[in-house]
């Protein structure tokens, strides 16, 4: 049975831009209204499953509270953790590390920010994640309220990327992708 997986990426942070990881700021009223326009006319959802960093978690809530459907937040669909590049931008990355940053870019699963998460472990977190979410809620419909790297890495496996191109995926503040999950952590774009 396959399950379907919508994805919701999270919208703009009080703190803006940057590598956001772990650290758990709140959305800005257009971060909020972001993520409103995009689920306008969508679902029905038989339940919300959401990041617990407050970005995603608050508006899991709200949505879950205004459909009556149940929440369920998971540690393991939160962002990559950046280590000592957490809330650092590209811009200021490349004045203090410049050639780091290029390795990340060009293969993030060879090249670990400093005391950061390696993508390696950080894929085998989330896909273990949606093969539960498979295993629990197949021949469902579920949203899923996460990050732009968790919404990347399910992309990039759908689409079948080579991993380095993980990093080329486009996902904006309040964009929203459908997949269908097969057995065997199998995932394909759906319509």
């Amino acid at each position: 049975m396959t399950l379907r997986l919508d994805l919701l990426r999270h919208g703009e942070t009080e703190l803006g831009g940057g590598l956001r990881g772990s650290i758990d700021d709140a959305l800005t009223d257009a971060g909020w209204a972001q993520m409103r326009a995009a689920v306008a006319d969508q679902g029905p959802w038989d339940r919300l499953v959401s990041s617990p960093l407050q970005r995603c978690a608050r508006f899991a809530e709200e949505l879950g509270a205004q459909l009556g459907v149940p929440v369920h937040q998971d540690k393991a669909l939160q962002e990559l953790h950046f280590g000592a590049w957490e809330g650092q931008s590209a811009a200021a990355l490349m004045e203090t590390d410049a050639e780091g940053l290029g390795l990340f870019w060009a293969d993030p699963y060879s090249f670990t920010p400093p005391q950061g998460e390696p993508v390696e472990d950080f894929s085998a977190r989330v896909l273990g994640a949606v093969e539960r979410l498979h295993a629990t809620y197949a021949g469902e419909r579920v949203l899923l309220v996460s990050h732009g790297g968790v919404m990347r890495l399910l992309l990039a496996r759908a689409r079948g990327l080579p991993r380095e191109q993980l990093l080329n995926v486009e996902v904006g503040h309040g964009t929203m992708f459908a997949l269908a999950v097969e057995s065997a952590g199998l995932l394909r774009e759906a319509n």
